[in-house]
């Protein structure tokens, strides 16, 4: 005996399930929402700054001992170009603090140049066998109205 009920109650529950899901947050379109996206775009470790007001990539080249860092805008929505010419971070390595300085870098794929850059490197040789370490990014302004960031704490590779 088949049952003509079941398919519109199905009908309703996964109606009423995709609508719940789609919900949009105060302030916030669906479409605005759906188009959130927090991947690293190198799938490197991302650390948010400050309330998504932007974001730092890092990626690590074991084979060189470099880590290279890329600022993202909000939402990881775009790179973030700046006049910045170096940061500092950081790192607990065993019971050791080591420096990390961070120097702008051009990059003729995407035709920056230093000065107008959201590319930036650091060269150590403890990167090339420390794949984990607790770290601080000590001070960096992105030009934001009074927006500088200061002791913002992340583990690499976890991220914030």
């Amino acid at each position: 005996m088949k049952s003509t009920l079941s398919i519109p109650v199905i009908a309703a529950a996964l109606f009423l399930g995709c609508g719940k899901a789609r919900e949009a947050k105060p302030g916030i379109t669906n479409e605005s929402h759906e188009r959130h996206h927090h991947e690293p775009p190198h799938g490197g470790t991302a650390i948010m700054l400050g309330d998504e007001e932007g974001h730092i990539e890092f990626v690590r080249d074991a084979a060189v001992g470099k880590l290279t860092a890329y600022l993202l805008k909000p939402h990881m929505s775009g790179f973030w170009r700046t006049s910045v010419m170096q940061f500092e971070v950081a790192a607990k390595v065993g019971e050791k603090t080591e420096t990390l300085i961070f120097k702008a870098v051009g990059n003729a794929a995407t035709g920056e140049t230093v000065g107008d850059t959201a590319q930036f490197e650091a060269q150590a040789d403890w990167l090339k066998t420390t794949d984990k370490f607790a770290a601080t990014l000590m001070e960096l302004n992105l030009n934001l109205p009074g927006k500088t960031f200061k002791a913002v704490a992340f583990n690499f590779p976890k991220g914030n």
